[in-house]
């Protein structure tokens, strides 16, 4: 009788026990939830808000007009758009060769009981949550005013291409380790066996390695410019300048979307509160399409080992 006695208060003190473990559970995705859709309402709040603010000044004039004080009504985002595309596309051209040939070199050549591979890692890691502000003082200080002329950018001068090279080493980790994971997802069997066919590990590489990491590679290098495109403070530092009104190009001033918007929500009109919620519109589509093709891409061409 003792013994059942004692065995049925174990069992009630264990349900108690897991009644309450299930109590706070329900209790913390109660309160994940509410944060959740306390984030949730503020983005809406702010997104509906920027809507009805920008979409009246939307039109095919606001996109293809140069920025304007003097005539606020008239006044467009061309030269920040054209400027916005020209940084992604060399933004681009800098970081898929040289991120993806890092990624290759880190996982497929460099020997991991090395302490200097071990340091390259350890720092791409730590440079990839480094904050924006830094890169752009990094971009100010190296590329704008070093003391050597780097690929002609002049002393003391901003310009796209120092904008580019900014943007480039800010997301450059980013690429560096998403190619990576996406190399490291490709089954050490089909190097086997392409090296048991007698292929050199380059031909390897070049041949079957890439190819089956390429989907993460090209999702990784999109979401790593959907991020560069919106930086504003290293454009800043590295001398965007607003409301220019001619079309940059890659060796003189440059502006971009990020710089035009803080320039506009900056103005005391109201005017250009609307000018400022239009041209976020313009960059949240941007963000959107560049987004809806790295889905795509991940979706439409992963591999299933």
């Amino acid at each position: 009788m003792a013994i059942a006695a004692e065995k049925a208060i174990t069992r009630r003190a264990v349900e108690r026990a897991g009644s309450g473990e299930r109590t706070k559970d329900l209790l913390f995705r109660a309160a994940l939830l509410l944060c959740l859709l306390i984030a949730v309402a503020f983005l809406a709040a702010l997104f509906v808000t920027t809507l009805n603010d920008g979409v009246s000044f939307l039109s095919l004039d606001f996109l293809t007009s140069f920025p304007s004080r003097l005539r606020p009504e008239s006044s467009g985002v061309q030269s920040a758009l054209i400027g916005t595309l020209y940084l992604m596309v060399l933004v681009a051209a800098f970081i898929v060769p040289v991120g993806v040939a890092s990624a290759v070199y880190l996982e497929e050549y460099a020997d991991a009981t090395k302490w200097w591979n071990r340091t390259i890692e350890t720092n791409i890691q730590n440079l990839a949550s480094v904050p924006s502000v830094v890169y752009g003082i990094l971009g100010l200080a190296f590329i704008v005013r070093g003391p050597v002329d780097i690929f002609g950018l002049g002393v003391g001068q901003p310009t796209l291409l120092a904008g580019a090279l900014t943007l480039g080493l800010l997301v450059l980790p980013v690429v560096i380790i998403v190619s990576r994971e996406a190399i490291r997802a490709v089954p050490s069997s089909i190097r086997e066996g392409s090296l048991a066919l007698g292929a050199t590990q380059w031909q390897t590489i070049w041949k079957q390695v890439l190819p089956g990491a390429l989907p993460g590679i090209a999702t990784g290098v999109i979401l790593a410019l959907s991020r560069a495109i919106g930086e504003t403070a290293p454009l800043i530092l590295v001398g965007a300048v607003a409301n220019l009104r001619f079309n940059p190009e890659i060796d003189g001033p440059f502006t971009a979307l990020p710089a035009q918007i803080l320039n506009a929500v900056g103005e005391p009109e109201a005017v250009f509160q609307n000018i400022a919620a239009a041209a976020i519109i313009v960059l949240l589509v941007i963000l959107l399409l560049m987004n809806s093709a790295a889905i795509y891409l991940r979706n439409r061409y992963e591999t299933k080992w």
